[in-house]
């Protein structure tokens, strides 16, 4: 792409989304698209995923196409595009046919920018044969992971979405997701016939969530309850395995004074709107939910995320703990966790009518997940590192870098492992490495039965070798090769395998005790470019916040569509009182200054006039 029309991207981003600059890879990914070829972006959530698509549907000409699979997030996104004065429309299951008539004569009126529709709407024939006569100018498919039998959230319609190739062979087309492996990205590229496409990859880095888990008591109910009545006026997000115990937990909290809700696939389709509505409007309301409540959630100030149940993978414990902390404020990411649970993932998994070659790779991802879970290293690295991110530091906040949890010295067995795993070449699986230690493989060949580690780990049990090898994976030690299905393990970071054979390098396991009854106070990072406050800006804030929620009410839209937190903050700040002061706020666009700037300007002038 040019250096002009990146000059001019950046000019609509700043001009209809009021920021100043790209993040991330965002302007690497919109290079791309603009230059007319496909692409495979991997941003985390929050880091601007939508941006990589709205804009270069803006410049280019054409309908912008986006894939969601979700009615509430294509709500979202639609509300918040027609907010900053983007022609953007939705077709789904829930509009009447009067408003599809009038979407169809803009769109042949060229009259609309992006278009949003489901995978299921999209393939009915008399959609795509509308689209098919229709100038696209891109092809956005969201939640992309959503098409990998690997990922966390298959789903079997999304794999059609492949034909887009063949039937619009010169539009350019992006998937992107906030959570996807190296496995999953490859098969996403299959899938989706990106395979000669640009791969972007950003950093899963969360500077300002803090995460923690603790193993349960009994259901944990209780514990939730104690979690959520420690942190008042504050908007939660609450995940629970099953209908019953979510209405079950949504009611205890009720009773306790907290204003939460309850929302599964079970409830009606009006009561779960009505509720998902409450909720995005409120600034300390409570989400008691079951996993149908997820990625439509584009909540910026959600301060906390409790798991009471955890989720199935790192993928969904990443998807689902994102949630919170979207507005780069500090946020919190607690799972409650036990072995009764990971022995119900296990059963759940073998009940299911796959392929033993996907049963297997589940059950690994909740090996790896309860490896996090009740590991010994920094949890946000070990996030990272299994997304496959390089050159990762502990975050310093979440509750393993803190010591609040015991763990025993495990670097003797460690260097067994590692030197396992050396000696066998990468040519094994975590399986066969096991037995090679524990010296049970069965009919060993003369040269695996004389290899010095053949026999050496007698002090763990199976299980044992199985929960190091985890643990060893999650600290970059050793690494799987996905291998067309069959996992091969090699060694990993080569100084860090160095360090530990010196004993340069200790590796840790937690001991199995009980937690502590309480959770540490940490102190929390700031997120991106938070805004501090003194006590006189901070009543102009809430001046605002007054200002937005009645506005939001009015028009029947989150309040955060309107403005953000973070903008109405830097507005309380900076306290603009002309269009071009107003206009210089992150977070303002021109859009947005036609709409609401005479009555943000009323609001900071009538706040400086009562103060004197």
């Amino acid at each position: 792409m040019s250096s002009a029309s990146l000059t001019q991207a950046r000019e609509i981003l700043r001009r209809t989304f009021g920021h100043a600059e790209f993040r991330g890879r965002q302007a690497e990914v919109i290079s791309e698209i603009l230059a007319g070829r496909s692409a495979l972006a991997v941003l985390p959530t929050g880091g601007g995923k939508s941006v990589c698509y709205q804009i270069p549907a803006m410049m280019r000409p054409g309908l912008g196409l986006v894939i969601s699979p979700l009615i509430a997030l294509m709500t979202d996104q639609v509300a918040s595009l027609l907010q900053a004065g983007v022609a953007a429309a939705r077709i789904d299951s829930t509009g009447e046919a009067w408003e599809r008539s009038e979407t169809w004569a803009r769109i042949e009126a060229g009259q609309l920018d992006l278009l949003y529709v489901s995978p299921e709407g999209l393939m009915a024939p008399a959609m795509m044969e509308r689209l098919k006569r229709t100038p696209l100018s891109l092809i956005a498919i969201d939640e992309a992971h959503c098409v990998s039998q690997w990922g966390h959230d298959f789903r079997p319609e999304y794999r059609m979405l492949g034909r887009l190739a063949e039937i619009f062979p010169e539009v350019p087309r992006l998937a992107v997701t906030a959570t996807a492996d190296v496995r999953t990205r490859e098969d996403i590229r299959t899938e989706l016939k990106l395979h000669d496409s640009a791969e972007f990859v950003a950093s899963f880095a969360r500077p300002e969530l803090a995460l923690s888990a603790e193993r349960k008591r009994g259901a944990g109910h209780k514990r939730v309850l104690e979690l959520v009545e420690a942190r008042p006026d504050r908007s939660g997000v609450i995940y629970a395995g099953s209908r019953d115990g979510t209405d079950k937990l949504a009611e205890a909290l009720r009773g306790a004074g907290v204003p939460a809700l309850a929302y599964h696939a079970g409830l009606d389709k009006a009561v779960r709107a009505e509720r998902l509505e409450h909720f995005l409007a409120s600034e300390s309301g409570v989400m008691v939910a079951t996993i149908a409540f997820g990625m439509g959630v584009d909540k910026p100030d959600v301060r906390y995320v409790i798991h009471a149940d955890p989720p199935a993978s790192i993928e969904a414990y990443w998807q689902e703990i994102g949630r919170a902390g979207r507005d780069g404020e500090p946020a919190e990411g607690i799972t409650l966790y036990g072995a009764s649970d990971m022995a119900w993932a296990y059963r759940r998994i073998d009940g299911r009518e796959v392929s033993d070659e996907v049963k297997s790779v589940q059950n690994r991802k909740v090996r790896q997940l309860y490896a996090l879970l009740d590991g010994a290293s920094c949890r946000a690295a070990g996030v990272r590192r299994y997304f496959g991110e390089e050159g990762v530091e502990a975050c310093g906040q979440c509750d393993l870098c803190l010591g609040t949890v015991e763990t025993v010295d495990a670097t003797e067995a460690a260097q067994k492992a590692l030197s396992a795993a050396h000696r066998m070449g990468g040519r094994f699986g975590r399986g066969r490495l096991v037995e090679h230690l524990l010296g049970k493989t069965k009919d060993p060949s003369a040269f695996e039965a004389g290899l010095s580690t053949f026999g050496v780990g007698k002090e763990f049990s199976a299980t044992g070798w199985r929960d190091l090898v985890d643990q060893l994976l999650f600290d970059g030690l050793l690494k799987e090769d996905p291998n067309d299905g069959r996992p091969l393990i090699g060694l990993g970071d080569v100084e860090g395998v160095r360090a530990v054979y010196r004993g340069e390098r200790q590796v840790a396991l937690r001991r199995a005790l009980e937690d502590s009854d309480a959770m540490v106070t940490r102190p929390r990072k700031r997120g991106r470019d938070a805004v501090e406050l003194a006590v006189g800006d901070q009543k102009l804030f809430e001046d605002l916040r007054y200002w937005r929620a009645a506005e939001a009410k009015r028009q029947h839209v989150p309040p955060y569509v309107i403005f953000s937190d973070r903008t109405l903050a830097e507005i309380a700040l900076r306290q603009p009182r002309t269009p071009s002061t107003l206009l210089a706020v992150s977070g303002v666009g021109e859009g947005k200054l036609a709409r609401y700037g005479a009555e943000v300007m009323a609001v900071v002038e009538k706040r400086l006039t009562a103060t004197g």
